[in-house]
């Protein structure tokens, strides 16, 4: 019998290119179930959920393609119904996709968080030297640069909008790899494995991609 993945997006439901390439690195009989936090909201709700700070800020991608800013706290405060629905569908294993740094919330028992998965493997990989990060947004540098601060490890970041194309995906490449890192975190779920094509070649050093490295351990969780 199948097993069941169950997704957390901190937009809207449905996002076919997130549960795609998690489906690509479960088992072939997982089925896939996402739900959004944000789920059942219009667009006039969404767009009253404002960040607060550039460390209340996070990045979606709404049901539709539209990319917008959402408040950190009204997405934590969502959360917990999202999780809640995926328990009722038997879920096995449930990921919250988002690479953020959230605290303990209601239901979120066993749920795998990206952004554990990048810290660790960055800490395996790199003890100490010059860690480079590709974010959504130019506000959360200095939330992110914390966020991944450690001792002997100095943080450098440049933003890139995962909706960029080729061109603007190269140039970001480009300022990052002029701070010469020495490994690379791609610190957002919608860049996808072709954003990641995109910026290797100027980038030059192992470059972390939030999704998939998210899946691959998601695969040892449900064979």
């Amino acid at each position: 019998m199948g097993r069941t993945l169950g997704i957390v997006t901190i937009g809207q439901a449905p996002r076919d290119d997130i549960a795609a390439l998690f489906a690509r690195h479960a088992p072939a009989s997982t089925r896939v179930v996402l739900r959004g936090a944000l789920d059942g909201l219009s667009d006039v709700e969404v767009d009253k959920l404002r960040p607060e700070s550039g460390g209340d800020t996070l990045y979606t991608r709404l049901r539709g393609g539209r990319d917008v800013k959402i408040s950190k706290k009204a997405v934590i405060a969502r959360s917990p119904r999202a999780l809640a629905r995926l328990r009722e569908d038997g879920c096995d294993a449930i990921v919250y996709a988002c690479t953020g740094d959230f605290p303990p919330m209601e239901g979120d028992e066993g749920v795998l968080f990206p952004s554990r998965v990048l810290n660790g493997l960055a800490t395996g990989l790199l003890p100490k030297g010059r860690l480079g990060l590709l974010i959504p947004l130019a506000e959360q540098a200095e939330k992110l640069a914390s966020k991944w601060a450690r001792p002997g490890l100095e943080v450098v970041a440049e933003a890139l909008a995962p909706s960029a194309d080729a061109k603007e995906a190269d140039a970001a490449a480009q300022r990052l790899a002029a701070k010469k890192p020495d490994l690379v975190a791609m610190d957002c779920m919608s860049y996808t494995p072709a954003t990641k094509e995109q910026v290797k070649p100027a980038l030059g050093v192992p470059t972390l991609l939030a999704i998939t490295a998210t899946g691959r351990v998601l695969r040892e969780m449900l064979e």
